[in-house]
Order: structure tokens, then C-alpha cells, then sequence
């Protein structure tokens, strides 16, 4: 049999008495339906009988009877209309465990029975008088969650001392001598907690939304320092250009005009000596004739105008010798040196004014200085005293050799310092990492941990693994040291030359990098006992 539809309005199941869907209702004999309840109070204590709807009066009082069909479609229909107005879940709400189609809301948590109820499930808790005792509470989420594993009791005292959440039963057990408070009152604590939270994320946040910004603006000036430097690299390299093309117009002009006057000397002399081949011919000519003839006057009288030969050059002086070029490229390319010498120093004196911005301010560690070395109060100053001190035993000293690092180490990025090594016939200078042995000898090579540069005797090495021997300008007063830590790069300099010595590139860092200082050792007269300064960064030069 197919099921009554139950999709009409609301009209048709209501009563008219109390408007409400009908509660058992029953049929008049004139065809209307109420609630039994409604008519049977609106014809109590009344001797006329009538259909509330239309009057018809009725002789005696009608026997009423359910009306079964209407009964069991208006059931259908306060169902549906239940299910229609008890609003499903939501993100955030509590479902009810029983529902098996489309589960509803649930209205209400029981903590005997772990189960949360949508208002027609609960319905039973409401009636039966042994459910009537359960405790009930506003809907709760995963109920299993928030009963005590170990005593099945509802988790809703807070154990101050081990930071936990238990039940009655764990206060008067494992937790008998802990503080506990009520839950609600540390959630108010926490609470207040959680406004310094959410300040610290807030925080937190605000500061990588800066690094971000930082990011981005060291890409964008990343961007413009290599659009400037490529345009500044065109600038020179086309400069460059046009100068060799002008060594080659200089010297191609120079050969050529070499070249012509070679060819118009040859070109002069040719003709100088075919017209005296003219003149012999002729003079030959005449002779031949002379020769010939029988007139003795005439003959006499003219030989004495041909026994001389005509005017001609001293063929030792003809000589065309084919023009020398020697030395014409050289002055070409000495020309091109010039110019390339002048764009070097310029790229030298831009290349360590751009490291000098990575300036640091670095000062000399006490408590790393070996024992006869002396240090000056401002830290700046270090050389060697001769007499060793009385110190305090300290890890971070070192012990045999007489070596001195800075306070400061670096991690990362970028930094710059000059150290002056005038009038020192001896010393070490650069960078050192944090875990290098201070008590016993080793090798100074970057697989030790040390990145320096070694002045001894007129010498300049750095001190890698081979060694690199480097050429050494007269005067070398003051050194610059560069490190990009991130790009594994140590460079050093000769600060008042404005020349680049060395670079060691494709470094290792994995630990912090201290300033390293070595005056080395007085001799016994008394050189080297000018001390290595860290001295400032000159700007103005």
C-alpha cells in the first residue's frame, strides 16, 4: 500500500479549536474533524450540541471515534514538520548519535549515557523516570573525550601541578595532594593566557610579514645593483672596445702610411733610373754612330763631347729598404694597457668601496688573547708584551700560539674590517671559526678553521692547503677583510694601494666566523712591537 502523502499544507492537518495539528482527532457526523480533547471541553457542561465549524446543531450529544486515517497522516505530518524547523548541523554544532538518516542537532548531552540527543530522541529522557535521572548538559562534542579514562567520570576539575584536566574521583586518588580549581575558572586564567598569544602570534606574524618585505626589497635592490652593474659593465667593456678599435685604426693608419712612403721613395728612384737608361741609351746610340764615321774632324770634335758618360746616380746610394715596424704594435698596446689600468683602479676602488659598507664594528676579546699579548683598553689595539701574564684559566684562551679573536662572531650576511699592520715586519690576519683548537698546534688552513693571510720577511701568503704565495706591493700599511658568509667568500685587501689581494672562494661555513688577529712575536731588537690596530673605515677616500 502506498503511503499516505503527507506534502500538504499545514491547514488541513490543524484543528480549528487550538490551530495545532490534530492530537487524536475524531469526525462530527457533519464531516469535521478536531482534536478529541478540543471538542470534547468545548461540549462539556452544554446541552446543545454543535459543530464548532458550521453550527449544525446535533439532537443529542454525537459518540465520537478516532479518525484513523487522519490520526496516522497527521502523525506523518508532525513529523515532517519536525524534521523540517529542528535545524540540521552546522560547522561548529553537535550532531545526535541516534539519528540514522539525516542527522539533527542535538539539544542536549547525557554524561550516563555518552550520548548526545536531538530533541525527538530525547524525548524518552523526559519520560521514563529512571532516564529522568541522568544529568543532562548543553550539547558536547566526542562525549568520550571528556570523561575520565581511568574512573568514567566527567573530566571538570583542572590539576593545577601537572597541568591536566580530571575528574572528583582523581582528586581524592593520584591527584589528592595537587591543587585543582574548576574548570570554568582556568579557563578564565587561560584565557587571559591567550590574549599575550594571540599578541605574540600577532607579533610573530608582523615580523616575517617584515622579513618578507626585507626579502623583497633586497631582490629589488639585488635587481638595480645588477642592472647598474651590467650597464656600468657595458659602459667600460664598450669603452674598452673603442679603444682597441682605435689602437687598430692607429695602427693599420701608421703601417699604411709606412707602407706608401716606402712605395713612393721606390716609385721615385724607378723613375729616376729609367730616364738615366733613357739618357745611356741615347748616349749609347750616339757612340755606336760616332763610330761609324770617316770624318776625322768631326769626329774628334764630337768625341770630345761623348768620351763622358751623362750625369748619373751613385747606384750605391739606390737602396729602398722595406719599412720597419718594429715596435708599433707594443706602443698600440702599451696604449691599451694605459686605458685598461685606468678602468682597473677605477673597478678596484668601486669594488672596495662596495665591500666597506659591510663595516662592523668588532672589538678584541680578553679572555681569547694569549697570555703575552697585550691588549688596549678600547679593544682596538693588540701587541706583543714579551712577559706572560697571570691569567685565570679560560677555555676560550689561546695557549700556545699568540693569536687574539674578537667578541663579536658572525653567522651570516656580510662584514668588513681593517686591520693596520704598519710598520710590522710579522703578523696574521682574518677570520677564524668558533670551534678551532686554542690549546695545541695545528695548521692554519680553512680544514682547521682559519681563513688568513701570513706577512713575513718581505713575504705574502695565504695560509691554505697548498699554500698561495702572493705578490706584494711596497707599503702594504693597512688590510682589508671581506666575508660573504651565505656565499662561502673570504676576501682581503690592500686598503691604501685600493688593490685586491686574494680571495678564497666556494668556502664552507657551518659555524660562527670570529676577526682573527696574530702581531706575532718582538725580536730581540725590538722589531715588529708596533701593535695591529682595527681602525676605522676611511669613507673619504
Amino acid at each position: 500500500m502506498a503511503s499516505a502523502n503527507t506534502s500538504g499544507s499545514e491547514d488541513n492537518f490543524s484543528c480549528s479549536i487550538c490551530l495545532d495539528v490534530f492530537n487524536r482527532p475524531v469526525s462530527t457526523p457533519c464531516g469535521h474533524n478536531f482534536c478529541k480533547t478540543c471538542i470534547t471541553k468545548t461540549w462539556d457542561g452544554k446541552v446543545n450540541f454543535k459543530c464548532p465549524l458550521c453550527n449544525k446543531a446535533f439532537k443529542r450529544r454525537p459518540d465520537l471515534r478516532i479518525n484513523t486515517l487522519l490520526s496516522e497522516l497527521a502523525t506523518q505530518f508532525q513529523t515532517s514538520k519536525r524534521v523540517k524547523y529542528q535545524l540540521c548541523v552546522k560547522p561548529g554544532e553537535v550532531p545526535c548519535d541516534v539519528c540514522t538518516g539525516t542527522q539533527l542537532k542535538a539539544v542536549k548531552s547525557c554524561l550516563v549515557c555518552l550520548i548526545s540527543y536531538c530533541q525527538t530522541h530525547l524525548e524518552p529522557h523526559q519520560r521514563v523516570a529512571v532516564l529522568k535521572k541522568h544529568r543532562l548538559v548543553e550539547p558536547m562534542d566526542r562525549l568520550e573525550d571528556r570523561m575520565c579514562k581511568k574512573h568514567d567520570r566527567l573530566l571538570e576539575l583542572f590539576c593545577k601541578t601537572e597541568q591536566v584536566c580530571v575528574c572528583q574521583f582523581c582528586t581524592e586518588t593520584d591527584h589528592k595532594s595537587h591543587p585543582v580549581v574548576p574548570l570554568k575558572e582556568e579557563h578564565e586564567v587561560k584565557t587571559a593566557q591567550l590574549g599575550k598569544i594571540e599578541a605574540e602570534v600577532h607579533q610573530m606574524i608582523h615580523e616575517r610579514l617584515n622579513n618578507i618585505q626585507e626579502i623583497k626589497d633586497t631582490v629589488y635592490r639585488s635587481k638595480a645593483d645588477a642592472d647598474r652593474e651590467i650597464a656600468h659593465g657595458v659602459q667600460v667593456l664598450t669603452a674598452l672596445k673603442r679603444c682597441i678599435e682605435k689602437c687598430q685604426d692607429d695602427l693599420n693608419q701608421m703601417v699604411n702610411e709606412r707602407l706608401k712612403s716606402t712605395e713612393k721613395k721606390a716609385e721615385d728612384l724607378i723613375k729616376e733610373l729609367e730616364q738615366e737608361i733613357e739618357d745611356l741609351t741615347n748616349r749609347s746610340s750616339e757612340v755606336k754612330q760616332l763610330s761609324n764615321t770617316e770624318d776625322h774632324l768631326h769626329f774628334l770634335q764630337a768625341f770630345r763631347s761623348l768620351k763622358d758618360p751623362p750625369p748619373t746616380r751613385d747606384l750605391t746610394t739606390v737602396d729602398v729598404l722595406p719599412p720597419s715596424y718594429a715596435g708599433t704594435l707594443r706602443r698600440s698596446l702599451d696604449q691599451l694597457e694605459e686605458t685598461l689600468n685606468m678602468e682597473m683602479k677605477k673597478l678596484r676602488d668601486a669594488e672596495l668601496k662596495r665591500v666597506q659598507q659591510y663595516e662592523v664594528d668588532v672589538t678584541l676579546d680578553p679572555d681569547t688573547a694569549h697570555p703575552k699579548l697585550t691588549l688596549s683598553e678600547d679593544g682596538k689595539q693588540v701587541h706583543d708584551g714579551d712577559v706572560a701574564k697571570a691569567l685565570p684559566d679560560n677555555p676560550k684562551r689561546f695557549t700556545d700560539y699568540k693569536y687574539v679573536l674578537t667578541r663579536q662572531s658572525f653567522s651570516s650576511g656580510r662584514f668588513y674590517f681593517e686591520v693596520q699592520v704598519k710598520d710590522k715586519t710579522a703578523w696574521y690576519v682574518g677570520v677564524a671559526r668558533e670551534s678551532i683548537d686554542r690549546k695545541c698546534q695545528t695548521m692554519w688552513t680553512p680544514e682547521t678553521g682559519y681563513w688568513i693571510i701570513f706577512y713575513y720577511k718581505d713575504g705574502l701568503v695565504f695560509t691554505g692547503n697548498p699554500s698561495v704565495r702572493l705578490p706584494l706591493r711596497a707599503g702594504l700599511q693597512k688590510v682589508g677583510v671581506f666575508v660573504d658568509y651565505d656565499e662561502g667568500l673570504v676576501s682581503f685587501y690592500d686598503v691604501e694601494a685600493r688593490v685586491h689581494i686574494y680571495s678564497a672562494t666556494g668556502c664552507t661555513f657551518s659555524e660562527p666566523l670570529y676577526p682573527f688577529l696574530c702581531p706575532c712575536s718582538n725580536d730581540y731588537k725590538g722589531n715588529n712591537s708596533a701593535p695591529m690596530v682595527i681602525s676605522p673605515v676611511n669613507r673619504t677616500d
